[in-house]
């Protein structure tokens, strides 16, 4: 090590927001540092907020501009806000991805989607195993999430270790996988935490999160009560959930069948990497719409209102080969993720709607948050002892929170991070000491672009309040000669005809020659400030001059 080395913090997605995790670590002298980037996920656009964006990914021009000098990815596990964006990034940061066995298999079908597979250096790392990078060694010690294979990373360097959790929470009984190894924890806390980089999502919410065990036997009982079709809507990578599904069917006498891609792509890829051997055989769409109501069980994607998802066309009674009718019943065996709740109401209201009923995690005990509560955050503290706290994976009042239970537990110093800043970890202290660009990149149908472009800005202004474009025709002397185009969309009839009136207007006055530019400028403002007047909204306005 020499005497100029740092090691040094920089999130550039996940904090502040729930989603869209990526974290960097360096380590050497600041003209010479070299990276890990620990997950490398995703957002999904609102139509709302971000219209016609499917996928909104972390901006990392920074690191891309000095790629040479990342040594890797290092996926945690297989979720879409963690494994998401590594796929249409990797071509700007081109460096090697590891992960454990499962996480591996769902990054590499992601990879051949992008026509990457090949291309990528994707390395497999064991469960409980390690891996050394340069100046970093990273030990994956086994925790509990609602996917399969979650992952710890005690961090080492010379200059002390980071414990990055990722996901987690403490599980007694996650069914599928690993438990949490409490004693490699408490065995790094006896050697030393440096930081602790720490999931915040629910820090506001008291007790422990409950295990997928008690789910388990609430499905088996639940669905021995119904008489019709059952669905069950679940997220597809909770394997565990999925497991429980199809036992619960089996005890109940019903055969499983798999609604949706993705449904069908986390079991191939458990069943890949040694889970779910004894599975009992799931029915296909045709052979599950010939079984009479009570002998079905349906595991279908979409309980998070999108309106591709197998739910939704089933709710709208165009789904191919699923059909619920009236006392048939949808089980909802997730929660509502914040942001989602339109959609999701939406959905159940169709569902209602048809006489079909519907049992949520509020009335009966179908769901297990894969994230700590505070008796869990107190637990993980109490065996990590770090001397710095960095709350990630939240929004401000989460992490705000989370950083205060830090301080209450005695940890000597607690901080939240925003995206963009760069802190010094050393053992006396935690200090800001750059910020670096940060923001958001869109995926916007194929097209990766930055948020600055203002794409989804002006789309949201055309929803709002449509679109002008007004054409003039000028002479080589700079005369009007023909009346102004005027085309709108979305824009009311008198609104329509304010617009023309004062368009006229400001072209008569402006008299025989005039300065096109001073024109264009001059009319665009009138046209605005017409529908403004007329109307209370001011519409995106476009002129063009065309010179003949």
């Amino acid at each position: 090590m020499k005497k100029q080395d740092e090691l040094v913090f920089l999130p550039l997605g996940g904090s502040g927001e729930i989603g869209m995790n990526f974290n960097a670590y360096g380590f050497g002298p600041e003209h010479d540092r070299k990276w890990i980037i620990v997950d490398c996920g995703v957002m999904f656009g609102r139509e709302t907020s971000t219209p016609g964006v499917d996928i909104i990914m972390p901006d990392v021009r920074y690191l891309a501009e000095q790629r040479d000098n990342i040594l890797g990815i290092v996926a945690t596990h297989a979720h879409e806000d963690h494994i998401g964006a590594i796929a249409p990034l990797w071509p700007m940061l081109r460096c090697p991805v590891y992960a454990t066995p499962f996480t591996a298999r769902i990054v590499a079908g992601k990879l051949e989607e992008y026509g990457l597979s090949g291309k990528v250096k994707l390395r497999e790392v064991q469960v409980g195993g390690s891996l050394t990078l340069g100046p970093f060694t990273l030990d994956f010690i086994s925790i509990t999430h609602s996917i399969l294979e979650p992952n710890l990373l005690a961090i080492r360097t010379p200059l002390g270790v980071v414990a990055h959790t990722g996901d987690w929470k403490l599980d007694p009984d996650p069914l599928l996988g690993e438990k949490t190894d409490e004693a490699a924890l408490n065995k790094l806390g006896e050697e030393g935490v440096l930081a602790m980089v720490c999931d915040s999502t629910n820090a506001l919410n008291p007790g422990s999160s409950g295990s997928e065990k008690g789910v388990r036997d609430n499905l088996i009982s639940l669905v021995g009560t119904l008489k019709g079709r059952v669905a069950v809507a679940a997220f597809a990578s909770n394997v565990a959930r999925l497991d429980s599904a199809a036992r619960a069917a089996k005890a109940n006498g019903r055969r499983l069948c798999l609604v949706g891609r993705s449904m069908h792509k986390m079991v191939d890829a458990a069943r890949e990497t040694g889970y779910l051997r004894d599975l009992p055989p799931i029915a296909n769409e045709e052979d599950a719409a010939e079984l009479p109501p009570h002998k079905v069980l349906y595991l279908v994607t979409g309980s998070q209102g999108e309106p591709r998802a197998a739910l939704s066309r089933i709710a709208e009674d165009n789904h191919p080969g699923v059909a619920l009718a009236q006392g048939d019943t949808v089980i909802f065996s997730s929660r509502i993720i914040p942001g989602n709740e339109i959609g999701i109401y939406a959905l159940m209201n169709k569902l209602a709607g048809r006489g079909i009923e519907i049992i949520t995690a509020n009335s009966d005990d179908i769901h297990v948050s894969g994230h700590p509560a505070r008796d869990e955050l107190s637990q993980m503290y109490r065996w990590l002892r770090p001397k710095i706290a960095i709350p990630v994976h939240g929004e401000m009042r989460h992490m705000t929170e989370h950083a205060r239970l830090a301080r209450a537990l005695q940890v000597p110093q607690a901080i939240v991070p925003q995206n963009g800043q760069m802190f010094r970890l050393a053992p006396g202290r935690c200090e800001l000491i750059d910020e670096v660009p940060s923001g958001y990149m869109h995926l916007d149908g194929r097209v990766l672009v930055s948020e600055s472009a203002g794409l989804a800005k002006d789309r949201r202004g055309l929803g709002f309040a449509g679109i002008i474009v007004v054409t003039l025709v000028l002479d080589e002397k700079g005369r009007s000669v023909a009346p102004a185009a005027i085309t709108t969309e979305g824009i009311p009839e008198p609104v329509e005809a304010a617009i023309r009136k004062t368009v006229d207007e400001h072209i008569a006055r402006a008299g025989k020659r005039v300065d096109p530019d001073a024109l264009d400028e001059t009319v665009r403002r009138a046209a605005r400030r017409a529908a403004s007047d007329a109307w209370g909204k001011k519409p995106i306005t476009r002129v063009t001059v065309v010179e003949v």
